[in-house]
C-alpha cells in the first residue's frame, strides 16, 4: 500500500509567521495582494512568477484557515504605520522647514 505524502508549502518560522517555504515570501504578503488587488492564486502566481501555482494557492488557503488572526495584525500594521506617518508629517525637521517657506 502506497503511503500518502502531505505538502503544505507553508512554514512557520520562530516567531510564529508563515512563510511560503524555499522563499523568502511572507504568506501575510500575499494575503495583502489578495486583499489590496483582489488577486486570485493565478495572478499571483503570474504577478509573483517565482512561487509555484501551488504555493500561491497554500499561501492564500492557510489565510483562509486563519483570516481573523491575519486580518488583525494587517489592520494593527496599517494603524502603526499610520501612526508612523503622522508623527513624521510633523516632525521637528518639517516645522523647521515650513518656518523657514520651505514647506508647506
Amino acid at each position: 500500500m502506497a503511503v500518502a505524502e502531505t505538502i503544505n508549502h507553508i512554514r512557520l518560522d520562530d516567531k510564529n509567521r508563515a512563510w511560503i517555504d524555499d522563499t523568502g515570501v511572507k504568506v501575510v504578503e500575499i494575503a495583502m495582494d489578495h486583499l489590496a488587488h483582489g488577486w486570485s492564486a493565478e495572478e499571483v502566481h503570474r504577478q509573483h512568477p517565482d512561487l509555484s501555482l501551488a504555493q500561491a494557492h497554500a499561501a492564500l488557503a492557510f489565510y483562509y484557515d486563519h483570516q481573523a488572526e491575519f486580518d488583525d495584525a494587517i489592520a494593527e500594521s496599517a494603524a502603526t504605520a499610520q501612526g508612523l506617518a503622522t508623527a513624521s508629517y510633523d516632525s521637528p525637521g518639517r516645522r523647521k522647514l515650513r518656518a523657514m517657506g520651505l514647506l508647506h
